[in-house]
């Protein structure tokens, strides 16, 4: 019980169901009533408690989520969003899902049946797992557990998996084209992302979250903005968002992996995709924003300042699908291998390189840090983004029209 006993939301169900004499300190009221010779039952009702909490936490998340994305979005467009069902629409995502229940589960006859339920369940599933690791405040954390970084990048990949076997067990060479696709894509951004996670550890000197939080004394998004651009447009890629949802292109390959999916398995996947928009927020906020830690002069609660903070990526994130237009499968690799792998490689070597000569920097060092680490990024990004202008502006393609005299 000992590891469990460390977190605080874990401690504070615990201690009010069990009549433990070590929790005397932490009850607020002396409701126990299960005797110690049970804590074995009271681990397994919190445990309960607790997971029950964070499914029904993740779920409300994605609904507020999809309302607050089409306001949003219907500000950049000059436009009202939801606006009918509930004040301010806010019952539209509640609308959607009870649409989407109703709706008939058609299922291709040549699909492969198990892979082919099991794919949007893969989708799902993994991404509950986040939540619980995550440390929401100084004390709001469930589990801290000792590899955190690893187990979360971990996590986050297994949705490529998904999307191809998604597209292989329908039996549709659109959803097949769209699945394969994603796995080129996905597997080409983990690279960078997991290289630019590493710059991170190399400064916490830990893999645990709670570590990497309490080691931001800068945070990483200043510290080293060459990772954090990295890593935020990796996770946009990761994530399928715009400008990166080449794998359900509409106007090439119908609906892409979903194309067979349709009820509830079609709204699996669209719950997936927006809880991994929420936890991939979670975790960018806690590598590079410092997560719960705010300015010590303000007695706010450490809860807020995440909380804002995440709420602050997702709008980043909503505000790229606002603005950029979806790029060609040929852009998305060659900002992949060309770009972003280089740029995670010179962000790690620059902060190895540096920590070598300041083991343990002081004040003073760490400004120096900082700077350095800015000249080299804007340096790098000036290099790079003048390498990458032809591919990601179409000029290589207006040079063969002229080179072949088409119009």
């Amino acid at each position: 019980m000992g590891p469990a006993r460390d977190s605080f939301l874990f401690e504070i169900v615990f201690c009010h169901l069990s009549k433990d004499p070590t929790c005397d300190s932490v009850r607020f009221i002396n409701l126990s009533f299960i005797p110690v010779e049970l804590n074995w039952l009271t681990f397994v009702i919190t445990a309960f408690f607790w997971i029950f909490s964070f499914i029904n936490f993740a779920l409300i998340s994605v609904l507020m989520l999809i309302w607050g994305e089409r306001r949003l979005i219907g500000k950049f467009q000059a436009r009202l969003g939801p606006n009918r069902w509930g004040p301010l629409g806010l019952f539209t995502p509640i609308a959607d899902a009870i649409k989407v229940m109703f709706k008939e589960d058609v299922e291709p006859s040549l699909s492969d049946k198990l892979i082919y339920v099991l794919a949007p369940i893969l989708m799902v599933v993994p991404v509950f797992m986040i939540f619980p690791v995550i440390p929401y405040g100084a004390k709001s954390f469930l589990t801290n557990i000792s590899v955190g970084v690893v187990f979360v990048l971990a996590i986050t990949s297994i949705n490529s998996l998904s999307v191809l076997m998604a597209g292989w067990a329908s039996g549709n060479r659109f959803a097949i084209i769209g699945g394969i696709r994603a796995v080129a894509m996905l597997l080409s951004y983990e690279i960078p992302m997991g290289i630019s996670a590493a710059g991170v550890v190399i400064i916490a000197g830990s893999l645990s979250l709670n570590e990497v939080i309490e080691a931001q004394i800068i945070p990483n998004a200043i510290f080293q903005p060459l990772g954090f651009l990295t890593f935020l447009v990796a996770s946009t890629a990761e994530l399928n968002r715009s400008p990166f949802d080449i794998t359900e292109a509409e106007s090439e390959l119908v609906a892409g992996y979903m194309t067979d999916y349709s009820s509830m398995k079609f709204g699996l996947f669209y719950l997936g995709e927006f809880m991994a928009t929420i936890a991939s927020s979670a975790i960018i906020v806690t590598f590079y924003l410092s997560g719960w830690r705010g300015p010590s002069f303000l007695p706010i609660p450490s809860e807020f300042w995440f909380f804002a903070k995440w709420i602050g990526v997702i709008s980043i994130f909503i505000w790229f699908r606002a603005t950029f237009p979806r790029l060609r499968i040929d852009q998305i690799m060659s900002l992949a291998w060309k770009g972003l792998f280089e740029l995670s490689l010179i962000n790690i070597l620059v902060i190895a390189l540096m920590m070598a000569i300041w083991p343990d920097p002081t004040m003073t060092q760490l400004f120096i840090m900082t700077g350095i680490n800015w000249v080299v990024f804007i340096g790098s990004v000036y290099i790079f983004g003048k390498i990458l202008s032809p591919d990601l502006t179409g000029n290589k393609m207006d040079k063969r029209k002229v080179v072949y005299g088409l119009d």
